[in-house]
């Protein structure tokens, strides 16, 4: 009875050694085993390359476009030529149209339009969040890289100073040109005397200054297509003259780049009359004031 006895008690312990020195077998079987342990060794790699990554962009969302300017100043971009809108019409007006993209928080835009009896405004807007899937390269780099493209391809000079921008054709130089040219080739007092009446005739009274002289006029305060200082991590103007059969238009584009955000402002006139030039100063005062506003607003 005693020898049984010990062997009733003897077999649970056995048992439990032999459970124990199985789940000792199958830990290290798990631990060992090196040909099922790709998904492990990936995360393990990932994480010593995060790790290692740069930090991501200052911006991970995006503002609503269309609320980002204030009211006046998108009132002061779109003036009406003394034209009253009703309030319907100026709520219309002066919202904007949001623009569609497909992830709000990557890129988003607005534009706005006026019509009056001088011509159309346009002033458009738009805003990326600029994202680098390369581990070795921020999102800031990565940023600067596209925002240099973008001067590359308008021919912003590299080194800050303003381009040389070649005069626009126009009809009203024409007159002033062949006076000119007339005076020039007299052969006396009075055929000189002549040609200059002739300029003074073809040059209608009160019209703006002609394109060749507003490209030529002092280079250090050039309208040309240039580098802008005090705006954002980098910024550019651009500015053209364009002549179409149904009248004239000047484009005035500003870009700017704050840490991953790329900010691009494009604002144009269009006059029916070929006559009456868009004046480039106003229009490249007036976006770069709205660049300035942006960039403010961004970094708070």
């Amino acid at each position: 009875m005693q020898r049984k006895s010990l062997r009733k008690s003897f077999a649970p312990g056995a048992a439990l050694v032999a459970a124990a020195a199985l789940a000792v077998g199958l830990t290290g079987c798990t631990a060992g085993s090196g040909t099922d342990g790709g998904d492990a060794d990936a995360k393990g790699g990932d994480a010593s390359t995060s790790s290692q990554a740069v930090e991501p962009g200052r911006y991970q969302t995006l503002p609503e476009a269309c609320r980002l300017p204030a009211g006046s100043t998108v009132r002061g971009l779109l003036p009406g030529d003394d034209q009253q809108l009703s309030r319907e019409e100026a709520d219309k007006v002066y919202a904007g149209q949001a623009d569609v993209t497909y992830d709000t928080d990557r890129r988003v835009g607005c534009h706005w339009k006026r019509e009056t009896t001088e011509g159309t405004r346009h002033l458009a807007l738009d805003i990326v969040r600029v994202v680098s899937y390369d581990p070795a390269v921020s999102d800031d780099d990565r940023a600067q890289e596209i925002y240099s493209e973008k001067a590359q391809a308008a021919e912003i000079p590299a080194d800050g100073s303003a381009s040389p921008t070649a005069p626009p054709s126009s009809p009203k130089s024409t007159p002033e040109a062949k006076s000119a040219k007339d005076g020039k080739d007299a052969k006396d007092g009075k055929d000189a005397k002549d040609g200059k009446a002739k300029g003074r005739k073809g040059k209608p009274s009160g019209s703006p200054a002609s394109p060749s002289t507003e490209a030529t006029a002092d280079p250090g305060s050039s309208t040309a297509p240039r580098v802008l200082s005090g705006l954002g991590d980098a910024a550019f103007l651009n500015d053209k003259l364009a002549t179409a059969d149904s009248g004239v238009h000047r484009d005035i584009t500003v870009v700017f780049r704050t840490s991953n955000v790329i900010v691009t402002i494009t604002y144009d006139q269009w006059s029916t009359d070929k006559a009456n030039l868009p004046v480039s100063q106003e229009l490249q005062d007036k976006a770069r004031s709205l660049a300035g506003e942006l960039a403010d607003s961004l970094s708070e």
